[in-house]
């Protein structure tokens, strides 16, 4: 018999989309034979405490929310062996679910958890460079610099605004920003690399901001962070030339965007930042940020979507999938780490080549 389903819904996320969805998902999800049990989650930490009871009762959870909250569940997930985890859309930027091919349809999506295919997902992770701050998990990308002021502004936005709050918050962040100097150290103690300039990103996925193609290249499954570096440029050449290719992805083959692979980064910077991740404040810098390859077991369509959201093919193994709970970045192979290589380039041209 299939698992019985656990609905996890925010009922705010979304300006009360989450809340719309829901009843939708569940009779969806009725209709095909499953048990379904709603609960409503207050925050964060409530979600967490939540999914960990559903998944410990053997329950299929699943999340009706945006980003942030899929994050901290995932997280929760990965102390239960055999957890799974199930998306319906229902924030208001849903990057997760347009990388999976997951739909914004409810019962679409909900006929994807019913369908029960799933694979093995990579997760970043967050945590203090000196230790002593509770680490917090994220499905999409991590931000510091700019990013830290557009998602300030982005949240405090009016609901209305839908998904255009993230462009929105991009506008209203250029007016005040100047430049600052950071500083990256790739897999520590490694490569070391320093510029003035916008943002330095950590992509476990490669949207944000409701479909802001930050980091193209990024893959769910390769045990890697796409870290993306935006350099100094003037602020009409990056509302112009960079802001718009960044929904297309087309802005990482500018001279000011350098790309580098990593497992882990170290992230500081000339004054201080708070690093959003998923839209969410997470932490202020410095920080460390690391890939934990295959960390949380996902429901997702089958022939993995109209984005290439994976570098493999094959389905994960239950070796692979337990291991990868156990949390370090070194217990899973990354699936494709062959092909693409520790590429940790400089912005300066000295070393190998920056992956583009």
């Amino acid at each position: 018999m299939p698992a019985p389903i656990c609905l996890i819904v925010n009922p705010t996320a979304g300006g009360g989309r989450a809340a719309r969805a829901a009843p939708i998902a569940e009779r969806a999800l009725r209709e095909r034979g499953l048990t379904v049990r709603r609960v409503d989650t207050r925050d964060l930490l409530h979600a967490r405490d939540l999914a960990a009871a559903a998944a410990g009762a053997g329950e299929t959870v699943v999340a009706v929310s945006g980003d942030g909250l899929i994050g901290a569940i995932a997280d929760a997930l990965r102390a239960t062996p055999g957890s799974v985890l199930g998306v319906i859309p229902g924030g208001r930027g849903n990057d997760l679910a347009r990388v999976l091919g997951i739909p914004e349809d409810p019962a679409a999506a909900a006929a994807i958890v019913a369908d029960g295919h799933s694979r093995a997902v990579d997760l970043g992770l967050v945590e203090t460079a000196a230790g002593g701050r509770p680490a917090s998990a994220f499905v999409g990308i991590a931000s510091v610099g700019f990013d830290s002021d557009a998602n300030r502004i982005a949240n405090g936005a009016p609901p209305w605004l839908g998904g255009l709050v993230y462009a929105y918050g991009a506008l209203r962040a250029l007016a005040g920003w100047r430049h600052a100097r950071f500083e990256v150290e790739l897999d520590p103690p490694g490569e070391r690399r320093v510029f003035s300039g916008y943002s330095i990103g950590a992509a476990n996925s490669q949207t944000y901001g409701g479909g802001m193609r930050a980091a193209p290249n990024a893959l769910l499954d390769d045990g890697l962070l796409e870290v993306i570096a935006l350099e100094r440029v003037g602020k009409l050449a990056f509302l112009t030339r960079i802001l718009p290719k960044v929904f297309k992805g087309t802005h990482v083959r500018e001279p000011e965007v350098s790309v580098f692979q990593a497992r882990e980064i170290e992230l500081s910077a000339d004054r201080p930042f708070t690093m959003y991740a998923d839209g969410d404040p997470v932490g202020e810098l410095p920080l460390r940020v690391r890939a934990l390859p295959g960390a949380v077991t996902m429901l997702v369509p089958r022939g993995g979507g109209p984005n290439r959201a994976f570098g493999s093919h094959a389905a994960p193994t239950a070796d692979a999938v337990a291991g990868a709970r156990g949390g370090a970045a070194t217990e899973v192979a990354p699936a494709n780490a062959a092909d693409r290589g520790p590429e940790v380039a400089g912005a300066n041209g000295e070393g190998p080549a920056p992956s583009r």
